[in-house]
């Protein structure tokens, strides 16, 4: 299926979680908000979270600076 991320078409196998994104992207444990279709996720729904074909997500991660 074919999803799109921060603007960018990636394919992934039907079924695939947002959590099984965020590993694939290696932002696991990592300060971000993921938002699918317009609707921010949060962290506790990312394992059960079944994406769908065409679903337009978006991650922010926090970068510290000073």
């Amino acid at each position: 299926m074919q999803i799109q991320v921060n603007g960018d078409t990636r394919t992934l196998d039907a079924g695939s979680t947002l959590l099984q994104l965020i590993q694939l992207l290696e932002l696991e444990g990592k300060r971000i908000a993921v938002e699918i279709n317009e609707e921010i996720v949060p962290r506790s729904e990312h394992g059960s979270t079944i994406l769908n074909e065409g679903d337009n997500i978006e991650i922010v991660h926090a970068i510290g600076g000073g």
